[in-house]
């Protein structure tokens, strides 16, 4: 089992800039993909970015290529998302999510833990 806990969401000006982290905990050495999903008020829960465990390789929603960027680290067993140039569009509550198997995936019914989630609001 796998235990993912989501910390620093919050409020920011547009342009501004939040980095969200992902610690997880428990049976870590199972996790091959973390990946970051958000869902916005009366929307469904979309995919944000995804890191693989241990070859670092990344894929990005392409709304946010370029301003988001995903990154782990083993030793703490924490993912990050920085997250640059935020956007009202941004405002959502954000999703860790871990996968056990092979390869990474943007579906989330492919991830076997989540987070508690995080609000992120991007005032205008």
């Amino acid at each position: 089992q796998v235990h993912l806990a989501e910390s620093g969401g919050g409020l920011v000006q547009a342009g501004g800039s939040l980095r969200l982290s992902c610690a997880a905990s428990g049976s870590t050495s199972s996790i091959y993909s973390m990946a970051w999903f958000r869902q916005g008020p009366g929307k469904e829960r979309d995919f944000v970015a995804v890191v693989t465990w241990s070859t670092r390789h990344t894929y990005y929603e392409s709304s946010v290529k370029g301003r988001f960027t995903i990154y782990r680290d083993i030793v703490q067993s924490t993912a990050y998302l920085q997250m640059n140039g935020l956007k009202p569009e941004d405002t959502a509550v954000y999703y860790c999510a871990a996968r056990r198997s092979f390869g990474y995936s943007t579906d989330s019914s492919d991830y076997n833990y989540w987070g508690q989630g995080t609000q992120v609001t991007v005032s205008s």
